[in-house]
């Protein structure tokens, strides 16, 4: 299989450009939303996280309160590196389990880690199936303002969350392909299309 790390800034538009890659038959993986389940009552992250940050975050579910968690580490560098010391190792051992589970069923030729923080982790990396090729979504960053505050955002809270990630220049270092998304859905549909391609080639020339 072909792994595909596929990133972006939050508002450019990578988690619909995963959608458009499915519909043409990649398996996705939404790593943002293993980082919640490695939090949710059960996950193998609950308990280290209560030892680290105290079990006032145990919610009453048994799972830790996100909010509560987010409160702590946002501003705070040196928590949230503590909490990356424990999440990103939780995280990668479940995309192993994806991957693997994937790769036994032979559903897809193309997978892709649909995950923010490519840049700024080792996420999908430290694994026993990293990705091979990078995609990046961009959009400019007033339209991905205007997106965000159309979603509830205030314009404050959006502009410190485009500050607080990776720069464009930056993800485009370690890119193999770069999708705009400033147009409209035809164009980002046609772009995603032309991906798709590229992506099937590489796979196909991996397997003969």
């Amino acid at each position: 299989m072909l792994i595909v790390g596929l990133t972006g800034g939050i508002g450019a538009g990578k988690s619909t450009v995963a959608e458009l890659l499915s519909f043409h038959g990649a398996a996705v993986v939404d790593v943002d939303a293993l980082g919640r389940e490695i939090i949710a009552p059960g996950g193998s992250a609950v308990e280290p996280v209560v030892e680290r940050f105290g079990d006032h975050l145990r919610g009453p579910d048994g799972g830790i309160d996100r909010p509560a968690l987010a409160a702590i580490v946002f501003n705070d560098p040196s928590e949230l590196a503590a909490l990356n010391e424990i999440s990103h190792p939780a995280i990668n051992d479940l995309l192993d389990e994806r991957i693997e589970t994937i790769a036994a069923k032979g559903v897809a030729d193309v997978v892709v880690l649909d995950m923010a923080v490519l840049v700024e982790s080792a996420l999908g990396r430290d694994t026993r199936f990293p990705y091979e090729v990078v995609v990046t979504v961009e959009a400019p960053p007033d339209v991905r303002l205007q997106r965000l505050t159309g979603r509830g955002m205030t314009a404050d809270d959006a502009k410190a969350r485009l500050a607080s990630q990776a720069t464009d220049d930056q993800r485009r270092e370690v890119s193999n392909f770069v999708i705009g998304n400033g147009g409209g859905t035809d164009e980002l549909a046609d772009a995603a299309r032309q991906l798709w391609d590229a992506l099937r080639n590489l796979a196909d020339e991996r397997a003969a």
